[in-house]
């Protein structure tokens, strides 16, 4: 079983946030080529968008060629993983599951482009695992108008949870502010830190990130948010901004940048021998790649997890065999992207199973609220109820030493 993630760095080059999988050509729309909409019919008296007697259209817009391909890829790649073998088995209540999905290249237009055709022309019946905050919030006056639930989208951001319908919103994990802030006040408790300080860049998980320090500053008297710098996603050259963060006495920072970005600022500081100073990513902070940054250039960053890093799990019988699996079948080492594409597929098919035979967006509303297991693969505990849409509520606490991310503590 592989571990390394040689052919990160060159996604990193362009901070993508994981490694380029595979996708199935079969149900994978990498060029956004048309695909033939299913004649929807059902068991029950009314028919329902994207359902018939023997299959199931899910729909998703990802980014498979843009700056985040590096996640949307092994991610779409897992789930139709996972959808094969349901298939394979014979399906959910008789049905099969075909997946497709659209490039939107992380363009906004693009994205409701591809929405537009997925509920309109493909009459999917739930969109799964579509990548990007703006382009998902773009793309839900398409989806309720044709009463199709977001399931699981590849962000975390608030908005994902708040807006719209709450019965056709399903989310993967706790939000980016709710995240890093425990993350952030348990190093501020444990190391009595004064002086807490932000380099983000301005987007959903830059701005949470930023907002949950002001709170924490706001609500602490005895912490300061000193300083807060925004940066340009394609920023990598640090020096000035960490200098100025230096004479700020900064003593905890929280990176929201990119895997490179964050790589580079931590790597930084060590170059200037700022050794008494700690760093802190977000959830998309949390890749192989960046504690096995070369040279050690991470070592010492923490960050905040859904779960616990799969390497050490690796001797786990259910983890050994699922990363071997998903090596073999797509040449690419496992990457976050891909945990989480496995999970999206996993949720969605108990949700499907408890739903019935008698499918549509209510009993499926229905069944994703009893969807509760802890899985074998990531050690993750999921757990949907109607009074929470969040599919996983773990929140852990992990540091790179010596080029692996440690479990620090369960936050939550």
């Amino acid at each position: 079983m592989k571990w390394t993630f040689k052919t990160t760095l060159l996604a990193l080059t362009v901070g993508t946030m994981g490694l380029v999988g595979c996708s199935d050509p079969e149900t994978t729309a990498a060029t956004g080529t048309d695909t033939e909409a299913a004649t929807s019919t059902s068991t029950s008296d009314m028919p329902v968008q994207g359902v018939t007697d023997t299959e199931i259209i899910l729909g998703g817009a990802n980014d498979l060629s843009g700056p985040f391909a590096g996640f949307g890829n092994p991610a779409v790649a897992a789930a139709n993983m996972y959808f094969d073998e349901v298939n394979a088995a014979g399906g959910v209540n008789g049905r099969k599951i075909r997946y497709i999905v659209e490039d939107h290249s992380y363009q906004v237009p693009k994205a409701v482009q591809s929405a537009n055709k997925l509920v309109s022309r493909d009459k999917v019946f739930a969109m799964l695992m579509s990548l990007g905050t703006p382009h998902n919030l773009a793309s839900f006056p398409i989806m309720d108008r044709a009463n199709v639930p977001s399931i699981m989208p590849l962000t975390f951001a608030r908005a994902m949870q708040e807006e719209g319908d709450f019965n056709r919103r399903y989310t993967a994990g706790s939000t980016y502010y709710d995240s890093i802030k425990l993350g952030m006040e348990y190093l501020i408790a444990e190391n009595k830190v004064s002086n807490l300080c932000v380099m983000y860049i301005p987007s959903d998980y830059g701005e949470e990130t930023n907002e949950a320090a002001k709170d924490i500053s706001d609500n602490n008297p005895n912490v300061t948010l000193v300083q807060s710098s925004s940066h340009r996603p394609d920023e990598t050259d640090f020096a000035g901004a960490m200098a100025k963060l230096k004479d700020a006495k900064c003593e905890l920072i929280a990176l929201s940048l990119t895997i490179r970005g964050a790589i580079t600022a931590v790597g930084t500081a060590n170059a200037m021998g700022w050794s008494d100073v700690k760093f802190i990513a977000p959830v998309t902070g949390f890749h192989p790649a960046v504690a096995a940054a070369p040279g050690g250039a991470s070592e010492g960053l923490y960050s905040v997890s859904y779960y616990n890093d799969l390497a050490l799990r690796a001797n786990e019988p259910e983890t050994k065999a699922w990363v071997e699996k998903f090596e073999k079948a797509t040449g690419e080492e496992v990457s976050a992207g891909a945990i989480l594409g496995y999970l999206a597929a996993k949720v969605t098919v108990d949700g499907l199973t408890a739903a019935g035979p008698d499918l549509n967006a209510d009993t499926f509303n229905k069944g994703l609220e009893t969807v509760s297991f802890v899985d074998g693969v990531t050690g993750s505990t999921v757990a949907i109820t109607p009074e929470s849409h969040v599919a996983i509520n773990d929140i852990y606490l992990s540091q790179v030493q010596n080029g692996q991310w440690k479990t620090v503590t369960q936050l939550k």
